[in-house]
């Protein structure tokens, strides 16, 4: 048996051909992982074990808003580690209350917070509130989008509109029921008097940058309305002022009943959140829903650096001129590359989508040690952090218009 040892100079004398034998030896074999090892990030650049620096625009799966090791929210962390990192839910912590204030009072309108640790868990947490609000009238159905992504967890798995996330877990949570995204008359025709909730990512993010249709949210707020549905946005990918506002939903100026948040939330450490309309919140009383590590005093100091970063840096107004310059660059590509099919960009969310499979030029970016995503076979995603420069947003997308002109020639 080995001595277990943390001392920075034992963890950087290990080779990335080493940690690869010691990850096949030791971990699950579920993710499909790149023969690199990352030992270090600053902004949108990432250093492996052998000191090859990559220019990552897809950094921590969307999780990297404000880049890597962002300094305000490395500074909380670590004058926060050292006062107290965890203590269960029974007892107040400053940071936690801060942060509920701080998110409700950039939502719009009078609501709660629950946090948790991840994405999937804060979708769990909204489908359990959304099926306990509905108990008394004998409502547990929640109507959810194909191509949509929720999770992994047994219920936000279920709410994922992908039948290849299901295969092999079936049988999975009864009361689900899925339509297109953006046909809101598929939606309409599946409510019955059983329904309780209606769950949308606003903007679809691993379903390849799907931007709703015009009227489309605010047609699916009627359809609640009318029906009395509780409107749940997944806002893990899209939230934390990734499109240019705060919360995604603030494009269409739609008031919903719960919105979840994860990824960015805590500037690359692990936290979710479920944020309900005050009445609704009401419904979670002591003993129906918790979660151990759930809005802890590290990851809610991360949380409250990330908001103050966001907003002292003015990085809603960047995250619009991110996404701007991706798309003069892109569509002056689209010329040049006609395997580029079509663009869809809101803010520092972006799909390229190809009229070929993705994932060769995923490889052949990083072979030219630009870092970038795959998603539904041809559909390249950009989730750049929104302290990228101008200059490295420009080196991205010449990496990738070599890559792309080569394939086509």
């Amino acid at each position: 048996m080995n001595t277990i040892t943390h001392s920075s100079s034992a963890l950087a004398s290990l080779s990335t051909a080493q940690v690869m034998e010691l990850a096949q030896r030791y971990l699950t074999p579920n993710y499909k992982r790149f023969p690199v090892c990352l030992v270090r990030g600053e902004g949108s650049w990432v250093w492996d074990a052998e000191g090859n620096r990559y220019l990552d625009l897809f950094p921590g799966w969307g999780c990297g808003l404000l880049g890597h090791c962002p300094p305000r929210v490395v500074e909380a962390v670590q004058a926060q580690v050292a006062e107290l990192i965890h203590v269960p839910n029974t007892w107040y912590t400053v940071p936690q209350a801060l942060l509920g204030q701080a998110l409700v009072e950039r939502l719009g309108f009078d609501a709660r917070c629950f946090f948790c640790n991840s994405g999937a868990e804060a979708n769990e947490a909204a489908i359990k509130l959304a099926r306990l609000y509905g108990h008394p009238h004998g409502r547990y159905k929640i109507i959810s989008c194909t191509g949509s992504f929720h999770g992994r967890t047994y219920g936000a798995l279920t709410a994922t509109g992908q039948p290849k996330y299901h295969a092999g877990f079936e049988p999975l949570l009864p009361g689900f029921r899925y339509a297109p995204y953006g046909d809101l008359e598929a939606i309409a025709r599946l409510v019955d008097n059983e329904t309780c909730a209606i769950l949308v990512e606003p903007i679809q993010g691993e379903g390849g940058i799907q931007i709703p249709p015009a009227g489309f949210l605010e047609g699916l707020r009627q359809v609640c309305d009318r029906h009395g549905l509780l409107l749940i946005l997944d806002e893990v990918q899209s939230g934390m002022g990734r499109t240019g506002r705060w919360y995604a939903f603030q494009h269409w100026k739609i008031t919903p009943d719960i919105v979840t948040l994860a990824k960015a939330l805590a500037g690359g450490v692990a936290m979710g959140g479920m944020i309900a309309r005050a009445e609704v919140a009401e419904k979670l009383q002591p003993g129906t829903h918790a979660a151990t590590f759930g809005g802890n005093p590290l990851a809610a100091r991360a949380a409250l650096a990330t908001v103050e970063t966001i907003e002292q840096q003015g990085l809603l107004a960047r995250a619009t001129a991110i996404g701007e310059r991706f798309r003069q660059r892109l569509e002056a590509l689209r010329q040049r590359a006609p395997l580029i099919s079509d663009l869809r960009i809101c803010g520092a969310m972006i799909g390229i989508e190809l009229h070929t499979e993705g994932e060769p030029i995923v490889h052949a970016c990083l072979q030219r040690r630009l870092l970038i995503n795959c998603t539904q076979r041809t559909i390249l995603r950009l989730l750049p952090a929104l302290t990228i420069s101008d200059a490295e947003i420009d080196q991205g997308c010449d990496i990738l218009a070599e890559v792309l002109t080569s394939l086509e020639s």
